[in-house]
């Protein structure tokens, strides 16, 4: 019998306390136990498989073992074919064996982050392909490659992450922030392996933007990976790693790429392997698949990040102890716990908080002592000459971080995607940005620079206390102003956090400790995903089919890009990405639109497109006068109608409202369905011409 892993961890207290007395009784959940009664026993019985009779040979066969999805048929009277019957089935009829399966990944909605990240994911294994025949002297064709991968953001939402008031409260003469806004994702690699999608790599981020306040301004913070060791083909790169490792680093490295244009400035990481009969994501692992040791697990994302920094997307790699917890030359920030980024479950702000707890819990006597405690040599080291009355607890929870953090730094790595200066830790936005061409970590913002020029009047630093550098300077116009994430909102019950996922698997013994579980797993989670998201298109806008205009496949569980004027104009994710879609005569939506919302919802910038193609429609037939008309955009339209009508410039002599006149006619044109006897002026000509224009 399968236990979660809260029950089995009493379990295990049990046995223990039994084990070692078995003599009076014991307290768990409220109900005494006699010790006597308990016996010490192995948590190794497999779980009784359900099973399912096939309806053409009458064979009997586990529910797993035959994909049988019990949830789309729940009171057991729907035809079920085995898989035995239906290849001889397709074999007799000389058909391809394809996936019969309704739910698949690839029909998950496509996001720009999971676009970028499969583009930059097929490029690379195009070029290590290249290089693979190459250094072997085979062709293409003969190095095998995987197939079949589908990359998708399953869960995208906006949350309030709120701080601990215990903790806010050691910050008594800042403005600490009452909550982090964030936005949490989670992110999903699948692999068709012999015609089943199976859940082989996903991993979970926040992203805290440039609305967010500090410390977390501008972060990100990449909190729980996992895999399943499925990936096929099984073979080495030409640089000796695998080529499963090769792609989850192709996909770490397209996200990081992606943040970073965005304008994010700092990514954290926390390398740390999970404890045995521990799963971070994926519940119950392939029982081959070795957990990998903390130096292994460092070793790997080093890796990763050399070739991101080979590739210019990070500057340098630290961890969080040598970034927060030491003082560098350059430095003029004291070592306080407000500088600690803030993230939901990180391990340095709940050990704090646990710290906080216990200083609280013995009074102001204990306070008082651990004050005494703290030597000036300490207190020098992080930035303070007397011991401040208002951060005595702060002192003394960075005192304590410190002897918690040292032994254990390089598993907290800190991945500077923008430059940050050296002596505020403000990151490098825009302006000017002051360098040293020889200490390559001195950077200054333009508010340092200026405070250092006014004491040593020139533009230098020391270095090593003695050596004066010279600095230059650059200015920043390539990082985006804001963070803001154009992309859509994905909702998700199944992945709303790691935990409740969890849950759900051990719940439903979605287990991926073999590879037929893994299939029938990972069938069940599309299938949760692909209903939840039925239900939201079905309660937006019924369930009416869409097709794409170019590909005509259906698009109606997917998000696309309508036609800002067109209203069965439709491109589907893909076809918007792959093809040349922006012509112009349809003007589409940069914002992906969920089937059901309307196209001025999908991209609010661009609805007063139709709003004046509206008013043109209106304008050429209104009868009002001298202004009267309350219909949008109409007097605008017919004053822009009149000026037309007696100006000497015109739009190639450029005149401006003439020009807007041409833009408006050529818009209506390429989109009016009126065969021949519309009413607006220069419709029917432009049409007969070709003469279009609408940029």
């Amino acid at each position: 019998m399968l236990f979660c892993f809260r029950h089995r961890q009493n379990i295990v207290h049990l046995a223990a306390a039994a084990s070692k007395n078995l003599r009076g009784d014991i307290e768990i959940l409220g109900a005494k136990i006699s010790k006597a009664k308990l016996c010490k026993r192995k948590n190794d019985c497999d779980t009784e498989e359900k099973w399912v009779m096939c309806d053409k040979c009458n064979g009997w066969q586990h529910q797993i073992c035959g994909l049988y999805n019990e949830k789309m048929d729940p009171e057991g009277k729907a035809p079920y074919i085995c898989p035995n019957c239906l290849l001889e089935e397709r074999r007799s009829v000389c058909t391809d064996l394809k996936s019969d399966m309704k739910f698949e990944a690839k029909d998950l909605p496509c996001t720009n982050l999971s676009n970028y990240i499969e583009h930059r994911l097929f490029r690379s294994l195009g070029q290590e392909r290249e290089e693979t025949a190459k250094a072997t002297g085979k062709s293409i064709d003969e190095v095998p490659g995987p197939e079949d991968l589908v990359v998708r953001v399953v869960l995208s939402v906006d949350k309030d992450l709120k701080v601990n008031k215990q903790y806010a409260d050691i910050f008594h003469d800042e403005e600490y922030p009452t909550e982090f806004p964030y936005r949490s994702k989670a992110i999903l690699l699948f692999q068709k392996i012999e015609g089943v999608d199976v859940c082989i790599y996903g991993f979970y981020v926040q992203e805290y933007g440039s609305e967010c306040r500090q410390p977390n301004q501008r972060c990100v913070y990449i909190s729980y990976l996992d895999s399943v060791k499925y990936f096929r083909p099984e073979r080495v790169t030409t640089t000796g790693e695998s080529l499963r490792t090769f792609v989850y680093h192709q996909i770490l490295l397209a996200y990081l790429k992606y943040i970073k244009n965005r304008g994010f400035a700092t990514c954290y990481l926390w390398a740390s392997p999970p404890i045995k009969g521990e799963d971070y994501i994926l519940y119950c692992h392939p029982g081959n698949q070795k957990t990998p040791k903390a130096d292994k697990l460092r070793q790997w994302y080093h890796s990763m990040l050399k070739k991101s920094a080979k590739e210019g997307v990070i500057l340098n790699v630290t961890n969080l102890y040598e970034r927060y917890f030491v003082l560098t030359e350059q430095s003029a920030c004291k070592i306080t716990a407000s500088r600690l980024p803030y993230f939901d479950g990180a391990y340095w702000s709940s050990t704090a908080e646990k710290f906080i707890q216990q200083i609280e819990k013995g009074g102001k006597d204990e306070l008082k002592k651990k004050i005494k405690l703290v030597t000036h040599r300490r207190l020098r080291a992080f930035g303070h000459h007397i011991p401040p009355k208002n951060a005595a607890k702060d002192i003394i929870v960075m005192q304590k971080l410190d002897e918690i953090m040292l032994p254990v730094k390089e598993e907290f790595m800190v991945v500077q995607l923008h430059y940050s200066c050296a002596h505020c830790s403000q990151a490098l936005i825009s302006g000017w940005r002051w360098f040293c061409k020889t200490c390559k970590n001195v950077q200054l913002c333009e508010r340092c620079h200026d405070a250092e020029q006014k004491i040593s009047g020139e533009d230098t630093h020391i270095a090593n206390g003695k050596e004066k550098h010279f600095l230059s300077k650059v200015m920043m116009n390539d990082i985006p102003s804001t963070t803001e994430d154009t992309d859509i909102i994905l909702e998700s019950d199944v992945f709303e956090d790691r935990n409740g996922f969890l849950e759900l698997c051990q719940k439903n013994n979605y287990q991926f400790d073999t590879l037929r579980r893994a299939k029938y797993s990972s069938m069940m989670i599309l299938y949760h995903l692909h209903s939840q998201n039925e239900q939201m298109i079905s309660q937006q806008n019924g369930s009416a089919k869409v097709i794409c205009t170019l590909c005509n496949g259906d698009i109606t569980t997917e998000l696309h890009h309508p036609c800002l004027i067109c209203s069965k104009y439709k491109v589907c994710m893909r076809c918007y990405s792959e093809r040349i879609t922006k012509s112009a005569i349809h003007l589409l939506a940069e914002n992906p639109s969920a089937h059901g919302r309307r196209a001025e919802d999908a991209d609010p910038k661009l609805a007063s497109v139709t709003e004046t193609l509206n008013a043109l429609r209106h304008a050429v037939q209104c009868q009002a006068t001298n202004g009267t008309c309350s219909f949008p955009k109409c007097i605008t339209v017919k004053e822009l109608f009149r000026h037309g009508s007696k100006c000497e410039v015109r739009a190639k002599g450029g005149c401006q409202p003439c020009i807007k006149v041409c833009l408006i006619l050529g818009l209506h044109a390429s989109h009016c369905e009126e065969p021949s006897n519309c009413r607006v002026p220069f419709c029917g000509d432009m049409k007969e011409s070709g003469n279009i224009q609408t940029q």
